[in-house]
């Protein structure tokens, strides 16, 4: 097994295709060498291709209500035991004025699938805040039809992140009732088509999860040629049917996102708030195994702690002031900086001259 593992090793090192029985070896990589080897070949790729910088992106969360009733999430439709709430146009372009006062260079505009924000607001948010700086937009809003997705893209939006969350059918069908594998890829597919900087990505440690479907999401992260793509650890909600279910393993979740840096080169990768919240210095772990990117929370202090996808979530009662001073110091602690400038995708296509 060992030696196996070191030919996959070289292999992925020589840039060589992986297969799935591949990428599970690698899953497989056991604590101690074996783990600090792909860690180390996923650190090296991430700095070739990246550099030492890492991308900040400001994300406001700007409503908790949701038409879906997934299975692990906390803003579910079933969910009672949550107050909603909705940012105005004007909070969300206050929010963005003071991110972008901070520095940031992106803005993540982040809900639930709320229908109640339709395209003509939501393009109004988005031409608002293009009018206070140039900065990048990324959406996060869910499924919407090709022609929605077209008009965001025109008002201004220039990235999407549409996670597919797990690309197991079958899993996908039990925890997400009421919607379909075939139309999430078909939405991404409609994102690609508008020209958007796509993102994608999944959960690690899903209760029903195989090696073998998380061998399978880095593979549609792959054929998806993802610009972007969001994966962390599974983090159960306690007034979820998945409630009583243990978390994803961290461990599990770093050697999934080195896999998917060594497989996607060009990728960007967060560092994510849930590897930060299942420990303390999860943020940095996933620094140090191929992530290039951290999404500071600069949602208002009173609508943050209501935005409750899974409990005790990393920073929910800093201000956005405070948030970034901590992400700055995490960055400075593994011997990074922060970039400058948007973090477009590095891809020639999307080097705009910004």
């Amino acid at each position: 097994m060992d030696s196996n593992f070191q030919a996959v090793l070289q292999k992925a090192a020589g840039q060589q295709p992986l297969s799935k029985e591949d990428i599970v070896t690698l899953l497989k990589a056991k604590p101690g060498n074996q783990q600090r080897e792909l860690f180390a070949l996923a650190d090296k790729v991430r700095q070739q291709h990246h550099g030492n910088v890492v991308h900040l992106r400001g994300i406001i969360e700007f409503s908790n209500y949701c038409r879906n009733d997934c299975h692990y999430c906390g803003l579910r439709r079933s969910n009672r035991n949550i107050s909603r709430y909705r940012m105005t146009v004007q909070q969300v372009i206050e929010a963005s004025r003071r991110a972008i006062e901070l520095g940031y260079n992106t803005i993540v505009l982040q809900s639930g699938e709320d229908p109640w924000y339709d395209v003509n607001t939501l393009c109004r948010m988005i031409a608002e805040i293009k009018k206070i700086k140039n900065v990048a937009i990324t959406l996060s809003i869910g499924e919407r039809s090709k022609e929605e997705y077209q008009q965001l893209y025109r008002a201004g939006a220039d990235r999407f992140l549409l996670k597919h969350e797990t690309a197991d059918r079958q899993l996908f069908s039990s925890l997400r009732p009421g919607t379909s594998f075939e139309r999430r890829l078909q939405c991404l597919q409609w994102l690609r088509e508008s020209g958007y900087q796509l993102g994608s990505g999944n959960m690690v440690g899903l209760p029903g999860q195989t090696l073998d479907s998380l061998a399978e999401d880095i593979l549609l992260l792959k054929k998806l040629d993802v610009e972007m793509a969001g994966i962390g650890p599974f983090i159960p909600h306690p007034q979820t049917p998945l409630a009583g279910q243990p978390a994803g393993d961290l461990q599990l979740a770093l050697k999934t996102l080195a896999v998917a840096r060594i497989m996607l080169p060009l990728c960007h990768l967060p560092a994510t708030t849930a590897a930060g919240t299942m420990h303390s210095e999860g943020r940095q772990m996933a620094l140090n195994c191929g992530a290039n990117v951290i999404m500071p929370n600069v949602t208002p202090l009173k609508y943050r702690r209501l935005y409750q996808i899974y409990p005790n979530k990393a920073g929910v009662t800093d201000d956005p002031q405070q948030s970034l001073q901590k992400i700055v110091g995490i960055i400075h602690q593994v011997g990074r900086e922060v970039a400058a400038g948007r973090g477009d995708s590095p891809k020639p296509v999307f080097q705009k001259g910004y």
